[in-house]
Protein backbone atom coordinates (compact mmCIF):
# COMPACT_ATOMS: atom_id res chain seq x y z
CA UNK A 1 0.00 0.00 0.00
CA UNK A 2 1.23 3.37 -0.78
CA UNK A 3 2.19 6.22 1.87
CA UNK A 4 -0.95 8.10 2.33
CA UNK A 5 -3.75 5.69 0.58
CA UNK A 6 -6.94 4.68 2.50
CA UNK A 7 -7.02 0.94 3.82
CA UNK A 8 -10.73 -0.61 3.24
CA UNK A 9 -11.74 -3.30 5.88
CA UNK A 10 -14.65 -4.87 5.93
CA UNK A 11 -17.04 -4.10 9.14
CA UNK A 12 -18.93 -7.31 10.85
CA UNK A 13 -22.29 -5.67 8.87
CA UNK A 14 -20.23 -6.44 5.50
CA UNK A 15 -20.34 -2.41 5.29
CA UNK A 16 -17.22 -0.81 3.70
CA UNK A 17 -14.70 1.53 6.19
CA UNK A 18 -11.79 3.55 5.10
CA UNK A 19 -8.72 4.13 7.62
CA UNK A 20 -6.99 7.21 7.14
CA UNK A 21 -2.94 6.34 7.40
CA UNK A 22 0.15 8.68 7.60
CA UNK A 23 1.02 10.05 4.26
CA UNK A 24 4.96 10.45 3.70
CA UNK A 25 5.97 12.79 1.40
CA UNK A 26 9.49 10.90 0.95
CA UNK A 27 9.79 8.05 -1.63
CA UNK A 28 13.55 7.79 -0.32
CA UNK A 29 12.04 6.26 3.19
CA UNK A 30 10.71 2.90 1.20
CA UNK A 31 14.29 2.10 0.71
CA UNK A 32 15.96 2.02 3.72
CA UNK A 33 16.92 -0.91 5.48
CA UNK A 34 16.37 0.66 8.89
CA UNK A 35 15.26 4.61 9.90
CA UNK A 36 16.86 5.73 12.92
CA UNK A 37 14.68 7.97 14.61
CA UNK A 38 17.84 9.90 16.14
CA UNK A 39 16.00 12.35 18.21
CA UNK A 40 14.19 10.20 19.74
CA UNK A 41 16.50 7.38 20.21
CA UNK A 42 13.88 4.99 18.80
CA UNK A 43 14.74 2.95 15.27
CA UNK A 44 12.76 1.00 13.19
CA UNK A 45 15.83 -2.09 13.63
CA UNK A 46 15.55 -2.00 17.36
CA UNK A 47 12.04 -1.24 18.31
CA UNK A 48 8.76 -2.83 17.25
CA UNK A 49 7.19 0.07 16.39
CA UNK A 50 3.44 -1.27 15.69
CA UNK A 51 3.14 -3.42 19.07
CA UNK A 52 4.98 -0.03 20.90
CA UNK A 53 2.41 2.66 19.18
CA UNK A 54 0.00 0.62 16.76
CA UNK A 55 -2.96 1.96 18.74
CA UNK A 56 -2.42 5.57 19.40
CA UNK A 57 -5.36 7.54 18.19
CA UNK A 58 -4.30 11.42 19.85
CA UNK A 59 -0.67 12.71 20.06
CA UNK A 60 -0.93 15.71 22.15
CA UNK A 61 2.77 17.78 21.89
CA UNK A 62 3.71 20.60 23.68
CA UNK A 63 7.22 22.89 24.69
CA UNK A 64 7.96 21.80 27.63
CA UNK A 65 8.79 18.12 28.79
CA UNK A 66 7.95 18.60 32.64
CA UNK A 67 4.28 19.85 30.89
CA UNK A 68 3.69 16.68 28.84
CA UNK A 69 4.51 14.59 31.72
CA UNK A 70 1.91 16.13 34.00
CA UNK A 71 -0.53 16.41 30.75
CA UNK A 72 -0.08 12.60 30.73
CA UNK A 73 -0.73 11.98 34.19
CA UNK A 74 -3.94 14.00 33.95
CA UNK A 75 -5.37 11.87 31.31
CA UNK A 76 -4.52 8.61 32.27
CA UNK A 77 -6.46 9.69 35.41
CA UNK A 78 -9.55 11.04 32.91
CA UNK A 79 -9.16 7.66 31.20
CA UNK A 80 -9.18 5.67 33.89
CA UNK A 81 -6.12 3.72 33.17
CA UNK A 82 -3.55 2.73 35.70
CA UNK A 83 -3.27 3.65 39.45
CA UNK A 84 -3.49 7.40 40.37
CA UNK A 85 0.09 8.73 40.93
CA UNK A 86 1.81 5.84 38.80
CA UNK A 87 4.94 7.06 37.19
CA UNK A 88 5.11 7.33 33.32
CA UNK A 89 8.23 6.45 32.07
CA UNK A 90 9.61 8.50 29.36
CA UNK A 91 10.01 6.36 25.99
CA UNK A 92 13.12 8.67 24.66
CA UNK A 93 14.77 8.52 28.21
CA UNK A 94 17.89 7.49 25.71
CA UNK A 95 17.86 10.98 24.54
CA UNK A 96 17.94 14.59 26.54
CA UNK A 97 16.65 16.60 23.14
CA UNK A 98 12.55 15.30 23.35
CA UNK A 99 10.12 13.70 26.11
CA UNK A 100 7.52 11.08 24.97
CA UNK A 101 4.81 9.66 27.09
CA UNK A 102 2.00 6.98 26.26
CA UNK A 103 -0.90 5.79 28.16
CA UNK A 104 -3.54 3.80 26.48
CA UNK A 105 -4.66 5.15 23.06
CA UNK A 106 -2.28 8.76 24.05
CA UNK A 107 0.79 9.83 23.16
CA UNK A 108 2.67 12.56 24.99
CA UNK A 109 5.39 14.54 23.39
CA UNK A 110 7.44 17.57 23.56
CA UNK A 111 8.82 19.91 21.07
CA UNK A 112 10.82 22.53 22.29
CA UNK A 113 10.67 25.93 21.75
CA UNK A 114 10.21 27.65 18.01
CA UNK A 115 10.13 26.07 14.55
CA UNK A 116 13.22 24.74 14.11
CA UNK A 117 12.97 22.16 17.06
CA UNK A 118 9.45 21.67 16.54
CA UNK A 119 10.07 20.78 13.00
CA UNK A 120 12.77 18.03 13.82
CA UNK A 121 10.02 16.53 16.53
CA UNK A 122 7.74 16.64 13.83
CA UNK A 123 9.48 14.94 11.18
CA UNK A 124 10.23 12.05 13.21
CA UNK A 125 6.95 11.63 14.98
CA UNK A 126 5.37 11.81 12.31
CA UNK A 127 7.49 8.57 10.87
CA UNK A 128 6.89 6.97 13.94
CA UNK A 129 3.28 6.73 13.17
CA UNK A 130 3.61 5.75 9.96
CA UNK A 131 6.16 3.08 11.05
CA UNK A 132 3.78 1.80 13.48
CA UNK A 133 0.87 1.54 10.94
CA UNK A 134 -1.37 4.59 12.81
CA UNK A 135 -4.60 5.22 11.07
CA UNK A 136 -7.33 7.78 11.95
CA UNK A 137 -4.64 10.12 14.19
CA UNK A 138 -5.35 13.50 15.38
CA UNK A 139 -2.41 15.57 16.98
CA UNK A 140 -3.22 18.85 18.63
CA UNK A 141 -0.58 20.87 19.75
CA UNK A 142 -1.55 22.08 23.05
CA UNK A 143 0.72 25.30 24.88
CA UNK A 144 1.04 29.17 26.21
CA UNK A 145 1.35 32.57 24.18
CA UNK A 146 0.52 35.78 24.20
CA UNK A 147 -2.72 37.51 23.62
CA UNK A 148 -3.99 40.36 21.12
CA UNK A 149 -7.44 41.87 22.83
CA UNK A 150 -8.24 39.19 25.14
CA UNK A 151 -7.79 38.64 28.81
CA UNK A 152 -5.08 37.11 30.45
CA UNK A 153 -6.20 33.11 30.77
CA UNK A 154 -8.31 32.59 27.82
CA UNK A 155 -7.85 29.80 25.24
CA UNK A 156 -7.39 30.20 21.55
CA UNK A 157 -8.18 27.53 19.20
CA UNK A 158 -6.12 28.44 16.07
CA UNK A 159 -8.06 28.60 12.95
CA UNK A 160 -5.07 29.97 11.00
CA UNK A 161 -1.14 30.20 11.59
CA UNK A 162 0.02 33.17 9.92
CA UNK A 163 3.24 34.50 9.77
CA UNK A 164 4.58 38.09 10.95
CA UNK A 165 2.89 39.83 8.08
CA UNK A 166 -0.06 38.42 8.72
CA UNK A 167 -0.13 35.70 5.84
CA UNK A 168 -1.19 32.34 6.41
CA UNK A 169 2.08 30.22 4.93
CA UNK A 170 5.08 29.14 5.84
CA UNK A 171 7.86 30.36 4.06
CA UNK A 172 10.91 27.37 4.19
CA UNK A 173 14.37 27.37 2.15
CA UNK A 174 14.89 24.13 0.76
CA UNK A 175 17.87 23.38 -1.75
CA UNK A 176 17.98 27.08 -1.94
CA UNK A 177 14.76 27.71 -3.10
CA UNK A 178 12.31 29.47 -0.70
CA UNK A 179 8.61 27.25 -0.62
CA UNK A 180 5.58 28.37 0.26
CA UNK A 181 3.42 25.88 2.47
CA UNK A 182 -0.10 26.39 3.58
CA UNK A 183 -0.91 26.32 7.08
CA UNK A 184 -4.14 25.75 7.66
CA UNK A 185 -5.32 23.92 10.27
CA UNK A 186 -8.95 21.24 10.37
CA UNK A 187 -11.66 23.55 10.96
CA UNK A 188 -14.23 20.53 11.95
CA UNK A 189 -12.07 19.76 14.74
CA UNK A 190 -11.41 23.87 15.70
CA UNK A 191 -15.32 23.19 16.15
CA UNK A 192 -15.62 20.41 17.57
CA UNK A 193 -12.91 21.76 20.27
CA UNK A 194 -14.82 25.03 20.50
CA UNK A 195 -18.09 22.89 21.19
CA UNK A 196 -16.04 20.92 23.95
CA UNK A 197 -15.44 24.28 25.45
CA UNK A 198 -18.68 25.50 25.99
CA UNK A 199 -19.79 22.21 27.54
CA UNK A 200 -17.00 22.64 30.12
CA UNK A 201 -17.50 26.24 30.43
CA UNK A 202 -15.08 27.10 32.70
CA UNK A 203 -12.64 29.67 30.90
CA UNK A 204 -12.69 31.83 27.95
CA UNK A 205 -12.30 30.15 24.71
CA UNK A 206 -12.29 31.60 21.55
CA UNK A 207 -11.30 30.67 17.87
CA UNK A 208 -8.79 33.20 15.75
CA UNK A 209 -5.57 33.28 13.65
CA UNK A 210 -2.55 32.59 15.69
CA UNK A 211 0.67 34.92 14.28
CA UNK A 212 3.79 32.35 14.29
CA UNK A 213 7.27 34.09 14.94
CA UNK A 214 10.67 32.99 14.85
CA UNK A 215 11.53 35.05 17.49
CA UNK A 216 9.96 35.65 21.39
CA UNK A 217 11.72 39.77 21.77
CA UNK A 218 12.19 41.66 18.35
CA UNK A 219 9.83 38.97 16.16
CA UNK A 220 6.92 39.75 18.47
CA UNK A 221 7.68 43.09 19.26
CA UNK A 222 8.72 43.42 22.94
CA UNK A 223 10.10 46.48 24.06
CA UNK A 224 11.89 44.48 26.72
CA UNK A 225 14.34 42.93 24.81
CA UNK A 226 18.49 43.28 24.45
CA UNK A 227 17.84 44.92 21.09
CA UNK A 228 15.02 47.32 19.94
CA UNK A 229 15.45 49.77 17.65
CA UNK A 230 11.11 50.46 17.59
CA UNK A 231 9.49 53.02 20.20
CA UNK A 232 6.03 51.81 21.43
CA UNK A 233 3.73 53.73 19.38
CA UNK A 234 4.93 51.38 16.45
CA UNK A 235 4.67 48.46 18.13
CA UNK A 236 0.95 48.88 19.39
CA UNK A 237 -0.28 49.66 16.33
CA UNK A 238 1.80 46.01 14.28
CA UNK A 239 -0.18 44.64 17.50
CA UNK A 240 -3.41 46.92 16.49
CA UNK A 241 -2.75 45.84 12.70
CA UNK A 242 -2.74 42.25 13.82
CA UNK A 243 -5.76 41.93 15.99
CA UNK A 244 -7.74 43.62 12.54
CA UNK A 245 -6.62 40.95 10.42
CA UNK A 246 -7.99 38.14 12.83
CA UNK A 247 -4.97 37.65 14.99
CA UNK A 248 -5.92 36.58 18.96
CA UNK A 249 -2.28 35.43 20.09
CA UNK A 250 1.48 34.97 19.34
CA UNK A 251 3.54 31.93 19.46
CA UNK A 252 6.50 30.30 18.00
CA UNK A 253 5.16 27.07 16.73
CA UNK A 254 1.99 26.68 14.51
CA UNK A 255 3.29 27.41 11.47
CA UNK A 256 5.34 24.72 11.03
CA UNK A 257 2.72 22.71 12.66
CA UNK A 258 -0.02 23.14 10.54
CA UNK A 259 2.31 22.93 7.00
CA UNK A 260 3.92 19.98 8.49
CA UNK A 261 0.42 17.64 9.26
CA UNK A 262 -1.38 19.42 6.22
CA UNK A 263 1.53 17.32 3.80
CA UNK A 264 0.94 14.34 5.80
CA UNK A 265 -2.49 14.17 5.60
CA UNK A 266 -3.11 14.53 9.45
CA UNK A 267 -5.97 16.20 11.21
CA UNK A 268 -4.38 18.72 13.55
CA UNK A 269 -5.46 21.57 15.90
CA UNK A 270 -3.61 24.20 18.16
CA UNK A 271 -5.12 25.18 21.55
CA UNK A 272 -2.67 27.87 23.30
CA UNK A 273 -3.57 29.79 26.40
CA UNK A 274 -3.06 33.48 26.55
CA UNK A 275 -0.69 34.76 29.49
CA UNK A 276 -0.99 38.34 28.84
CA UNK A 277 -2.72 41.10 26.77
CA UNK A 278 0.26 42.01 24.43
CA UNK A 279 -1.76 45.32 24.09
CA UNK A 280 -1.37 46.31 27.62
CA UNK A 281 2.42 45.06 28.11
CA UNK A 282 5.21 42.75 27.37
CA UNK A 283 6.18 40.93 30.82
CA UNK A 284 4.33 38.00 32.39
CA UNK A 285 3.53 39.40 35.73
CA UNK A 286 0.69 37.06 36.86
CA UNK A 287 1.75 34.85 39.76
CA UNK A 288 2.96 31.20 39.63
CA UNK A 289 0.00 30.03 41.01
CA UNK A 290 -2.09 31.85 38.54
CA UNK A 291 -0.05 30.50 35.41
CA UNK A 292 0.08 26.76 36.73
CA UNK A 293 -3.93 27.48 36.69
CA UNK A 294 -3.59 28.58 33.08
CA UNK A 295 -1.23 26.42 31.88
CA UNK A 296 -3.98 23.52 32.46
CA UNK A 297 -6.61 25.05 30.65
CA UNK A 298 -6.06 23.53 27.16
CA UNK A 299 -5.13 20.32 28.78
CA UNK A 300 -8.65 20.49 30.30
CA UNK A 301 -10.21 21.13 26.92
CA UNK A 302 -8.06 18.89 25.21
CA UNK A 303 -8.99 15.57 27.71
CA UNK A 304 -12.40 16.77 27.72
CA UNK A 305 -11.97 16.61 23.82
CA UNK A 306 -9.96 12.88 24.04
CA UNK A 307 -12.77 11.61 26.32
CA UNK A 308 -15.48 12.35 24.40
CA UNK A 309 -14.16 11.08 21.49
CA UNK A 310 -13.68 8.05 23.31
CA UNK A 311 -17.68 8.25 24.11
CA UNK A 312 -16.14 8.50 27.92
CA UNK A 313 -18.21 11.58 28.68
Amino acid sequence: MAPGSSNEKKTDDGQASKENFIHLCNPHLEKMKEDILYHFALGTGTHDFPTLFGDVKFVCVGGSPSRMKAFIAYIAEELGLGSPGCDHPNICAGTDRYAMYKVGPVLSVSHGMGIPSISIMLHELIKLLYHAKCSDITIIRIGTSGGIGLEPGSVVITRQSVDATFKPQLEQVVLGKTVIRSTNLDEELAKELMQCSEEIGQFNTVIGNTMCTLDFYEGQGRLDGAICLYDEEEKLQYLKNAYESGVRNIEMESSVFAAMCNLSGVKAAVVCVTLLNRLEGDQITSSHDVLVEYQQRPQKLVGYFIKKSLGKV
